[in-house]
């Protein structure tokens, strides 16, 4: 192995390269994968996100390079919640996770240099405190929805509608760190 190898984030995400930051390390490029990331029929969640992280590592692939790639599905039950592209579809996640628990899947996936791919996943259950009118209109109008697993962004202010999470709080934000470090230190990429 080379004394200084790439690692290339599959992400477009800038919470993924910060929460990266926070383990000491700056991917040397950025390749967002472009795939389809519609579910199979009967996909159950953990499936689908094991699958999304697997396909887009495998989507950014180099050679020579080690390739990091992510993805952070929310589930109430069985169901994949979308990502909330408009409000209608933002109000209607965050009025079924209202109350109740539901768990966030945060799949991560390490293509090596020699085309070996390894994959952990991280799981934690989040509830939210039932949410009044007022507070998902206040939410709604944030539009820090936009774009995220379930309608909302627990490092934004959703954090203060949560009313307890057991779990990795950077699983749900989109990278489980302490994951991703033994991901990492297992495929022999250096880190502290």
């Amino acid at each position: 192995m080379p004394d200084n190898p790439t690692l290339v984030l599959a992400s477009a995400s800038p919470r993924r390269r910060e929460l990266l930051a926070r383990l000491g390390i700056t991917p040397d490029r950025v390749a967002p994968a472009d795939i389809d990331e519609t579910p199979h029929k009967a996909e159950l969640p953990r499936d689908y996100a094991r699958r999304m992280a697997r396909e887009k590592s495998e989507a950014a692939a180099e050679d020579s390079a080690f390739v990091l790639a992510g993805d952070t599905v929310v589930a109430a039950g069985r169901r994949i919640l979308p990502k909330a592209e408009d409000e209608a579809t933002a109000r209607q996640c965050l009025e079924l996770l209202s109350g109740r628990r539901h768990r966030v899947l945060s799949a991560i996936a390490l293509r090596g240099p020699d085309g070996t791919v390894r994959e952990r996943l991280s799981e934690t259950t989040v509830r939210f405190k039932r949410l009044s009118d007022a507070e998902l209109d206040a939410y709604l109008a944030s539009g820090e929805w936009h774009g995220k697993a379930g309608g909302y962004a627990i490092q934004g202010a959703a954090e203060g509608l949560v009313a307890w999470i057991e779990g990795s709080h950077s699983g749900v934000v989109g990278l489980p760190l302490f994951e991703t470090r033994a991901l990492l230190r297992a495929a022999g990429f250096p880190i502290a």
